[in-house]
Protein backbone atom coordinates (compact mmCIF):
# COMPACT_ATOMS: atom_id res chain seq x y z
CA UNK A 1 0.00 0.00 0.00
CA UNK A 2 2.85 2.58 1.05
CA UNK A 3 4.75 1.74 -2.56
CA UNK A 4 1.16 2.06 -4.20
CA UNK A 5 0.71 5.75 -2.15
CA UNK A 6 4.59 6.64 -2.99
CA UNK A 7 4.04 5.91 -6.71
CA UNK A 8 0.96 8.10 -6.94
CA UNK A 9 2.56 10.81 -5.27
CA UNK A 10 5.44 11.01 -7.60
CA UNK A 11 3.29 10.61 -10.50
CA UNK A 12 1.15 13.78 -9.08
CA UNK A 13 4.38 16.04 -8.41
CA UNK A 14 5.82 14.89 -11.95
CA UNK A 15 2.74 15.94 -13.99
CA UNK A 16 2.56 18.99 -11.66
CA UNK A 17 5.94 20.37 -12.65
CA UNK A 18 5.58 19.56 -16.51
CA UNK A 19 2.29 21.56 -16.40
CA UNK A 20 4.32 24.75 -14.92
CA UNK A 21 7.17 24.18 -17.54
CA UNK A 22 4.70 24.69 -20.16
CA UNK A 23 3.73 27.70 -18.49
CA UNK A 24 6.54 29.33 -18.67
CA UNK A 25 7.33 31.71 -22.07
CA UNK A 26 10.02 30.90 -23.98
CA UNK A 27 12.61 33.77 -24.98
CA UNK A 28 14.95 33.62 -28.03
CA UNK A 29 17.59 35.20 -26.49
CA UNK A 30 19.82 34.48 -29.89
CA UNK A 31 17.47 36.29 -31.77
CA UNK A 32 17.43 39.34 -29.83
CA UNK A 33 21.15 39.83 -29.39
CA UNK A 34 21.68 40.28 -33.35
CA UNK A 35 19.34 42.71 -33.04
CA UNK A 36 20.34 45.09 -30.84
CA UNK A 37 24.11 44.88 -32.29
CA UNK A 38 22.61 45.98 -35.87
CA UNK A 39 20.96 48.94 -34.33
CA UNK A 40 24.35 50.32 -33.05
CA UNK A 41 25.53 53.43 -34.93
CA UNK A 42 28.95 53.89 -35.87
CA UNK A 43 30.59 57.26 -34.79
CA UNK A 44 33.39 57.20 -37.35
CA UNK A 45 31.03 56.32 -40.33
CA UNK A 46 27.78 57.57 -39.44
CA UNK A 47 26.40 60.52 -41.66
CA UNK A 48 25.26 63.84 -40.54
CA UNK A 49 21.75 62.80 -40.98
CA UNK A 50 22.03 59.72 -39.01
CA UNK A 51 24.12 61.30 -35.92
CA UNK A 52 21.36 64.53 -35.80
CA UNK A 53 18.94 61.13 -35.10
CA UNK A 54 20.24 60.57 -31.85
CA UNK A 55 18.60 62.25 -28.41
CA UNK A 56 20.44 65.68 -27.64
CA UNK A 57 22.33 65.87 -31.18
CA UNK A 58 21.56 68.43 -33.11
CA UNK A 59 23.60 70.07 -36.37
CA UNK A 60 26.15 71.31 -34.01
CA UNK A 61 26.91 68.28 -32.22
CA UNK A 62 26.95 66.61 -35.51
CA UNK A 63 29.14 68.46 -37.26
CA UNK A 64 31.13 68.39 -34.20
CA UNK A 65 31.41 64.30 -34.38
CA UNK A 66 32.43 64.19 -38.02
CA UNK A 67 35.22 66.81 -37.37
CA UNK A 68 36.80 65.21 -33.73
CA UNK A 69 36.96 61.39 -36.04
CA UNK A 70 38.41 58.60 -36.01
CA UNK A 71 37.51 57.51 -32.10
CA UNK A 72 39.01 54.73 -30.99
CA UNK A 73 36.39 54.56 -28.27
CA UNK A 74 32.97 55.86 -28.08
CA UNK A 75 33.66 57.74 -24.18
CA UNK A 76 35.99 59.76 -26.57
CA UNK A 77 33.04 62.16 -27.34
CA UNK A 78 32.73 63.41 -23.64
CA UNK A 79 36.95 63.20 -23.65
CA UNK A 80 37.54 65.39 -26.57
CA UNK A 81 34.27 67.48 -24.99
CA UNK A 82 32.29 67.17 -27.90
CA UNK A 83 29.09 65.69 -26.29
CA UNK A 84 28.82 66.94 -22.44
CA UNK A 85 28.63 63.66 -20.22
CA UNK A 86 24.21 64.05 -20.11
CA UNK A 87 23.59 63.52 -23.45
CA UNK A 88 26.69 60.95 -23.47
CA UNK A 89 24.59 58.96 -20.73
CA UNK A 90 21.52 59.13 -23.51
CA UNK A 91 23.31 57.75 -26.19
CA UNK A 92 25.72 55.32 -25.39
CA UNK A 93 23.77 52.31 -25.94
CA UNK A 94 22.90 53.39 -29.26
CA UNK A 95 26.90 54.03 -30.54
CA UNK A 96 29.71 52.22 -30.97
CA UNK A 97 33.51 52.85 -32.18
CA UNK A 98 34.43 50.60 -35.19
CA UNK A 99 37.91 50.66 -36.00
CA UNK A 100 38.64 50.45 -39.62
CA UNK A 101 40.67 51.81 -41.77
CA UNK A 102 41.83 54.21 -39.24
CA UNK A 103 43.54 51.44 -37.64
CA UNK A 104 45.60 50.38 -40.55
CA UNK A 105 46.57 54.02 -41.45
CA UNK A 106 48.25 54.31 -37.79
CA UNK A 107 50.04 50.77 -38.40
CA UNK A 108 51.62 52.63 -41.70
CA UNK A 109 53.68 55.59 -39.87
CA UNK A 110 54.62 53.31 -37.09
CA UNK A 111 56.16 50.50 -39.66
CA UNK A 112 58.29 53.38 -41.44
CA UNK A 113 59.95 54.38 -37.86
CA UNK A 114 60.91 50.94 -37.48
CA UNK A 115 62.57 51.18 -40.80
CA UNK A 116 64.27 54.61 -40.57
CA UNK A 117 65.89 53.57 -36.88
CA UNK A 118 67.15 50.15 -38.15
CA UNK A 119 69.47 51.52 -40.93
Amino acid sequence: MKKLIAAAVIALLAATGTAFAKDEPKKPAAATAPAKAEALLDLNTASRDELVKLKGIGDARADAIIKGRPYKAKNELVDKKIVPENVYNDIKDKVIAKQGDAKKADAKPAEGKKKKGGC
